[in-house]
């Protein structure tokens, strides 16, 4: 928003978690990166007049529109919390934490929830990042203007960060990590939750880069102050700046093009005055421990919000009218990584979003072959285009269906002609797009595409 005793229960099985329900041939995403901004309505952000046309119009042409996506509650933290836990707000949450004190009583209570009042929850509520800390994967959090790795109040301490200052706009309420005993307890928070400096170093490998990951920006960028404390002008229009910068880092990274997700969206809708939204989806439960998800506007949830995804496994311009928030969410990483349920996630109404319906350049069926050698037309090409490229000269794109080795011929028009290899023999991973560089103005194509002995040729005149 702008501006103890649990180890019986515990030893009882009550935390005890349904089995990881990752299907066979799922998705092969292997990195999610979850980018947070602040507080603005669906309507706002994606329409024709937004202020942020880069996040409105831009990326959805390269990726997917989400438009039923929606936040869980008001006001900022227990949408944060909510995302990487399943937990839902209690009245300190919702009042964004003003003293860092903790959950209490925090016995377990149906569906995972841990019952009482408090910000600070104990260690035996978990995290996605202690599920992928357990099942051998990496995760981080990259919190811009983050003074030192980890950084929050001592516990039963005044949070100073409510606030911006110049050069001090980190707001911990937006860095969920921070919140949980089972992380800051020990090495882990230190380790991961980190400076978003430490963004650009980690996107120059695969291997460098984690399977989940947060990026919170400053109080300004993300679209919470405005005007911010520095002068700029805040709210969409430096969320959008914001954006134009990460955003190109991230997309051109090897981890990115080797199975990436980026999902961009907003913690809640706008929480109080005229275009107040507190409404819901995915059978959004009442809490608890609050009397109204909506905090102060009478409603189940925090607004819709909308998200945009990008992915070489999404088509450009996808539309994807799936509902989902950040139940849903996290639900959908869980089951990309094969871990069990936290808290909301775990019930039949959070159906994961990260499927067909968004992935829509995945296919997890075999190339199917019409004869010996020669693979059914789309089984191995999924497109095959000649558009304008640089110095006035055209340029094919080719996207395959599956990983296959891919080469390409052009040449005149005429029938017999000759026609020369271009751009060298590659080989493609699915649905990457494939650049050639044409030499006319005019001719004709032919992209052969090969696994094993198999083929498929496309031929194009442009």
């Amino acid at each position: 928003m702008r501006r103890l005793p649990v180890l019986l229960l515990a030893l009882l099985g009550a935390l005890a978690l349904p089995a990881p329900s990752r299907a066979a041939g799922g998705p092969p995403i292997k990195h999610v990166w979850v980018l947070m901004l602040e507080n603005e309505n669906y309507a706002s952000t994606f329409g024709a007049q937004s202020k942020a046309p880069y996040l409105a119009h831009t990326l959805p042409a390269r990726g997917a529109l989400m438009p039923n996506y929606y936040g869980v509650t008001h006001f900022s933290l227990g949408n944060y919390l909510a995302l990487i836990s399943g937990q839902g707000s209690n009245p300190q949450t919702q009042s964004d934490c003003q003293y860092f004190l903790p959950v209490f009583p925090g016995t377990i209570g149906a569906d995972g929830q841990a019952l009482g009042t408090g910000c600070v929850y104990p260690s035996a509520v978990k995290t996605v990042a202690d599920q992928l800390t357990a099942a051998g994967r990496s995760w981080r959090g990259y919190m811009q203007d983050m003074p030192a790795p980890c950084t929050h109040p001592a516990i039963g301490a005044k949070d100073g960060t409510q606030s911006a200052r110049p050069g001090a706009q980190y707001a911990a309420r937006h860095n969920p990590f921070v919140y949980f005993h089972s992380l800051i307890d020990g090495p882990d928070c230190a380790r991961n939750d980190v400076p978003l400096s430490a963004l650009t170093g980690d996107l120059r490998s695969s291997a460098a880069s984690p399977s989940f990951a947060l990026i919170t920006p400053d109080l300004c960028e993300d679209g919470h102050d405005a005007p911010c404390v520095d002068g700029r002008p805040g709210g969409l229009v430096s969320a959008d700046d914001f954006l134009r910068r990460t955003v190109p880092m991230i997309t051109a990274s090897p981890a990115y093009r080797d199975g990436g997700l980026l999902l961009i969206t907003f913690d809640e809708a706008e929480a109080a005055g005229s275009e107040a939204d507190a409404s819901a989806c995915c059978g959004e439960p009442q809490f608890p421990n609050a009397t109204n998800n909506g905090f102060i506007t009478p409603g189940r949830g925090g607004g819709r919000i909308g998200l945009v995804a990008l992915s070489p496994y999404i088509d450009p311009g996808t539309v994807d009218r799936q509902p989902g928030n950040h139940f849903t969410l996290l639900r959908s990483v869980e089951d990309l990584y094969g871990l069990s349920h936290l808290g909301y996630a775990a019930r039949p109404d959070a159906a994961p979003f990260v499927n067909g319906a968004l992935l829509t350049c995945y296919d997890p069926r075999r190339p199917r072959t019409v004869r010996r050698g020669v693979f059914a037309r789309g089984a191995l090409i999924r497109r095959a285009t000649v558009g304008r490229g640089t110095a006035k000269r055209p340029a094919l794109e080719v996207r395959l269906r599956h990983g296959a080795r891919i080469s390409v011929f052009a040449g005149p028009a005429r029938r017999h002609a000759r026609l020369v290899r271009i751009g060298g023999r590659r080989h493609s991973q699915p649905c990457q797009p494939q650049y050639f560089r044409l030499r006319s103005a005019h001719g004709q194509i032919r992209v052969v595409a090969g696994i094993g002995r198999n083929l498929e040729t496309r031929r194009l005149k442009f």
